[in-house]
């Protein structure tokens, strides 16, 4: 797969426009050429398009907001049940755990029952689980809302990323799919800040349950709003239904003035040679054969690795400053004391988090430019710095250990929303032909998953038995292997349209040796 490792702006080959028509990409690329002459540099993006955008960034602003805000509800949760260390991790863990399960139990639903269907359907679990977690009774009943709230958004890591890619140019792809994931970044800043403004408002055991209640009437907006999108028409061409397809296609590119005028979309030319087209598989064993584990590889392990630290480092930063910082009462027992160390770990957590937003436009400025296999593997370097620099902080004291925590912190943020967090979500939706693209995008989410459950869980375990210094320096060991991993197995897929990316990988499959 050598000759895939390079960028490039390839141009279409002349056997892919014909008489039938054009191809579904190509439609989706073309730049209009009005009658009117009215002139456009670039292929200008439809209001469906911009609306599909919009939606799919809402999902990942509200997995940033949920996942993250739980960092500053656990202190709050775990005095009103009386919790221990296991129960710490049980809640760190269950939306982690959930999202493994539904990126690839509900994700690959995507490729049978369609990008829109399940696009829907993740909104309408997400929105019932974050109801029922606010009028949680129990901490079994916490849990397990949490749980559900991390199945919905589990779908939405290859729904999102499909929904979007499969209905916009492909020189703006990197572009868009990347900023609406970094809406998860700006979720995880507002979450801990409306985290913030709660315990300062309303200083009381129960804040936790308001702030999960802040994002219910945000989703069921957008739950209506799904409802109004064009299914992807790379899955119904890829199904066959061509005609549902060219109607959904005339929707997608819906312009004023009217621009293509008329759709007909080019059918699959029959073999010279007679011998019948075989329907390809999609079952999950396809993504580990010959023609796909490369692509299964990259997309997974490197993610599984990064996830090991983001999440950790995310869900956990209000407590390991907390610890570290010294600006918190020591054994607190009161309520007062509870919420002062929280509201001044939030505080702290959101300075750092800002760093997660310059990450992320970072990585939509440079992914297309520098490539999505190089920034990763600068990422994941960057994340080793930094990681080192808060585990070394552990030997100095006072004001230096402070700024070196906070250093080292914010450019770990930094790099891996540049880097790792950002282009293993990007690769993922890219490299698996369109038949596998969802189970193979949520199957390397939900591995990745793995790493974040991990990480969740046996965070606060390890903070106590083995030291922030420990614990910090193994995660820059599953740095560099992220990076090592990345190079090894790299595709890159910058500047190039899905259908090419499809066509490659079948003629090397075709051509490779038994």
């Amino acid at each position: 797969m050598n000759d895939m490792h390079v960028a490039g702006n390839h141009p279409a080959a002349p056997s892919d426009v014909g008489p039938g028509g054009k191809t579904v990409q190509q439609y989706i690329d073309e730049t209009p050429h009005w009658e009117d002459g009215t002139n456009v540099p670039v292929t200008p993006m439809t209001r469906m398009q911009w609306l599909i955008w919009g939606l799919a960034a809402a999902g990942k602003f509200f997995e940033g907001m949920v996942v993250f805000m739980t960092g500053v509800a656990l202190p709050l949760v775990s005095k009103q049940w009386g919790l221990g260390e296991f129960e710490h991790g049980l809640v760190a863990a269950a939306s982690l755990f959930g999202i493994l399960i539904g990126a690839t139990l509900l994700g690959g639903l995507a490729d049978i029952y369609g990008r829109k269907r399940m696009f829907i359907v993740e909104m309408v679990l997400f929105t019932i689980f974050l109801v029922l977690t606010c009028l949680s009774t129990t901490f079994i009943w916490f849990v397990l809302c949490l749980l559900g709230i991390g199945i919905a958004l589990g779908c939405d890591y290859p729904t999102a990323h499909m929904v979007i890619s499969e209905s916009i140019p492909s020189r703006s792809r990197g572009r868009l799919v990347l900023s609406a994931f970094g809406f998860q970044a700006v979720g995880a800043l507002f979450g801990t800040f409306v985290g913030y403004l709660i315990l300062v408002n309303h200083p009381d055991l129960d804040a936790w349950r308001w702030m999960y209640a802040a994002a219910v009437i945000p989703a069921v907006l957008v739950l209506i709003g799904r409802f109004y999108i064009t299914e992807s028409v790379h899955w119904l061409f890829a199904k066959g239904r061509v005609e549902e397809a060219q109607k959904e296609a005339a929707r997608l590119l819906k312009r004023e003035p009217a621009y293509p005028t008329k759709i007909k979309l080019k059918r699959k030319k029959v073999p010279k040679d007679g011998v019948p087209v075989h329907k390809p598989e999609t079952h999950y064993g396809v993504l580990f054969n010959k023609k796909n584990r490369r692509a299964t590889i990259l997309a997974s392990v490197p993610w599984f690795l990064q996830d090991l630290g983001t999440y950790g480092i995310g869900i956990f930063t209000p407590i390991i400053l907390a610890t570290t910082v010294g600006h918190q009462r020591d054994h607190a027992t009161s309520v007062a004391d509870i919420i002062q160390n929280d509201i001044l770990a939030a505080r702290g957590a959101a300075t750092i988090d800002v760093l997660l937003i310059v990450g992320i436009v970072f990585a939509v400025l440079f992914a297309d430019r520098i490539g999505r296999i190089r920034l990763q593997i600068l990422g994941f370097f960057g994340c080793a710095l930094g990681l080192l620099i808060a585990a070394l902080s552990t030997h100095f004291s006072g004001g230096t250990e402070i700024v070196m925590v906070f250093v080292g912190f914010m450019l770990f943020n930094f790099m891996t929303n540049m880097g790792p967090n950002a282009q293993t979500y990007l690769i993922a939706g890219e490299v698996f032909p369109t038949e596998v693209r969802g189970k193979g995008a949520g199957f390397a989410a939900s591995f990745a998953k793995i790493g974040a459950v991990m990480t969740a869980f046996l965070f606060p375990v390890l903070l106590a038995d083995i030291g922030t210094e420990a614990l910090l320096f193994g995660l820059v060991g599953t740095s560099l292997i992220g990076a090592w991993v990345t190079w090894q197995f790299r595709i890159e897929t910058s500047g190039r349209n899905l259908e090419e990316l499809d066509s490659d990988i079948d003629a090397e499959y075709a051509h490779a040796p038994a």
